[in-house]
Protein backbone atom coordinates (compact mmCIF):
# COMPACT_ATOMS: atom_id res chain seq x y z
CA UNK A 1 0.00 0.00 0.00
CA UNK A 2 1.40 3.39 -0.92
CA UNK A 3 1.36 6.63 1.07
CA UNK A 4 -1.64 8.08 -0.79
CA UNK A 5 -3.76 5.01 0.03
CA UNK A 6 -2.74 5.24 3.68
CA UNK A 7 -3.62 8.93 3.67
CA UNK A 8 -7.06 8.13 2.24
CA UNK A 9 -7.61 5.53 4.97
CA UNK A 10 -6.56 8.00 7.69
CA UNK A 11 -8.82 10.69 6.28
CA UNK A 12 -11.71 8.22 6.11
CA UNK A 13 -11.13 7.41 9.78
CA UNK A 14 -11.71 11.05 10.75
CA UNK A 15 -15.31 10.65 9.64
CA UNK A 16 -15.94 8.41 12.66
CA UNK A 17 -14.23 10.70 15.18
CA UNK A 18 -16.28 11.46 18.28
CA UNK A 19 -15.25 15.01 19.12
CA UNK A 20 -18.16 16.93 20.68
CA UNK A 21 -15.81 19.07 22.80
CA UNK A 22 -12.85 20.03 20.64
CA UNK A 23 -14.50 19.48 17.25
CA UNK A 24 -10.98 18.52 16.08
CA UNK A 25 -11.14 15.26 14.16
CA UNK A 26 -7.98 13.15 13.97
CA UNK A 27 -7.46 9.97 11.98
CA UNK A 28 -4.57 7.54 11.75
CA UNK A 29 -3.65 4.67 9.47
CA UNK A 30 -1.01 2.18 10.57
CA UNK A 31 0.57 -0.20 8.06
CA UNK A 32 2.05 -3.34 9.59
CA UNK A 33 4.70 -5.73 8.30
CA UNK A 34 1.96 -8.23 7.48
CA UNK A 35 0.48 -5.72 5.01
CA UNK A 36 -2.60 -5.02 7.12
CA UNK A 37 -3.78 -1.47 7.70
CA UNK A 38 -5.37 -0.51 11.00
CA UNK A 39 -7.14 2.80 11.34
CA UNK A 40 -8.18 4.83 14.33
CA UNK A 41 -9.97 8.06 15.17
CA UNK A 42 -10.04 10.16 18.29
CA UNK A 43 -12.78 9.46 20.81
CA UNK A 44 -13.35 12.26 23.31
CA UNK A 45 -14.86 11.97 26.75
CA UNK A 46 -16.25 14.64 29.06
CA UNK A 47 -13.48 13.54 31.44
CA UNK A 48 -10.73 14.60 29.04
CA UNK A 49 -8.14 12.23 30.49
CA UNK A 50 -10.30 9.29 29.35
CA UNK A 51 -10.20 10.38 25.71
CA UNK A 52 -8.55 8.11 23.15
CA UNK A 53 -6.23 9.38 20.46
CA UNK A 54 -6.45 8.14 16.88
CA UNK A 55 -2.94 6.70 16.93
CA UNK A 56 -3.50 4.69 20.09
CA UNK A 57 -6.79 3.34 18.72
CA UNK A 58 -4.96 2.15 15.59
CA UNK A 59 -2.15 0.63 17.67
CA UNK A 60 -4.68 -1.09 19.94
CA UNK A 61 -6.49 -2.59 16.96
CA UNK A 62 -3.22 -3.85 15.47
CA UNK A 63 -1.92 -5.34 18.70
CA UNK A 64 -5.24 -6.96 19.56
CA UNK A 65 -5.10 -8.64 16.13
CA UNK A 66 -1.59 -9.92 16.90
CA UNK A 67 0.12 -7.45 14.54
CA UNK A 68 3.03 -5.78 16.37
CA UNK A 69 5.53 -4.97 13.62
CA UNK A 70 4.82 -1.50 12.27
CA UNK A 71 5.96 -0.19 8.88
CA UNK A 72 4.52 3.34 8.62
CA UNK A 73 2.01 5.60 10.37
CA UNK A 74 -0.02 8.32 8.68
CA UNK A 75 -1.76 10.94 10.82
CA UNK A 76 -4.28 13.52 9.63
CA UNK A 77 -6.77 15.96 11.05
CA UNK A 78 -9.84 17.70 9.71
CA UNK A 79 -7.67 20.84 9.58
CA UNK A 80 -4.93 19.21 7.42
CA UNK A 81 -2.43 21.01 9.67
CA UNK A 82 0.32 18.36 9.75
CA UNK A 83 -0.61 17.39 13.31
CA UNK A 84 1.96 15.08 14.91
CA UNK A 85 1.31 12.36 17.48
CA UNK A 86 1.35 13.66 21.05
CA UNK A 87 4.01 12.54 23.53
CA UNK A 88 1.86 9.76 24.94
CA UNK A 89 1.19 8.35 21.47
CA UNK A 90 4.86 8.64 20.55
CA UNK A 91 5.79 6.58 23.59
CA UNK A 92 3.13 3.99 22.71
CA UNK A 93 4.47 3.76 19.15
CA UNK A 94 8.01 3.37 20.50
CA UNK A 95 6.93 0.19 22.29
CA UNK A 96 6.45 -1.48 18.90
CA UNK A 97 8.26 0.69 16.35
CA UNK A 98 11.93 1.32 15.78
CA UNK A 99 13.50 4.78 15.64
CA UNK A 100 13.31 4.68 11.84
CA UNK A 101 9.52 4.13 11.75
CA UNK A 102 8.19 6.70 9.24
CA UNK A 103 5.51 9.02 10.63
CA UNK A 104 3.77 10.98 7.86
CA UNK A 105 1.69 13.99 8.89
CA UNK A 106 -0.93 15.34 6.51
CA UNK A 107 -0.24 18.94 5.53
CA UNK A 108 -3.06 19.08 2.99
CA UNK A 109 -2.10 20.63 -0.32
CA UNK A 110 1.46 21.07 0.97
CA UNK A 111 1.83 17.28 1.18
CA UNK A 112 3.25 15.26 4.03
CA UNK A 113 5.56 16.48 6.71
CA UNK A 114 7.77 13.43 7.19
CA UNK A 115 9.42 12.38 10.42
CA UNK A 116 10.88 9.26 11.88
CA UNK A 117 9.73 8.10 15.27
CA UNK A 118 13.25 8.68 16.58
CA UNK A 119 13.08 12.32 15.50
CA UNK A 120 9.77 12.77 17.30
CA UNK A 121 10.78 10.97 20.49
CA UNK A 122 14.54 10.61 20.98
CA UNK A 123 15.89 8.50 23.83
CA UNK A 124 12.51 6.98 24.59
CA UNK A 125 11.72 4.65 27.46
CA UNK A 126 11.99 1.20 25.90
CA UNK A 127 12.01 -2.45 26.89
CA UNK A 128 15.84 -2.17 26.88
CA UNK A 129 15.63 0.72 29.36
CA UNK A 130 13.78 -1.63 31.69
CA UNK A 131 16.30 -4.42 31.20
CA UNK A 132 13.94 -6.51 29.03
Amino acid sequence: MDDSELLAAARDATENAYVPYSEYEVGAALLTASGEVYTGCNVENANYSNSLHAEEVAVGKAVSAGDTEFEVLVVTSSERDAVTPCGMCRQTLAEFGEDDLPVLCDGGEDGFVRYTLGELVPDTISPATLGK
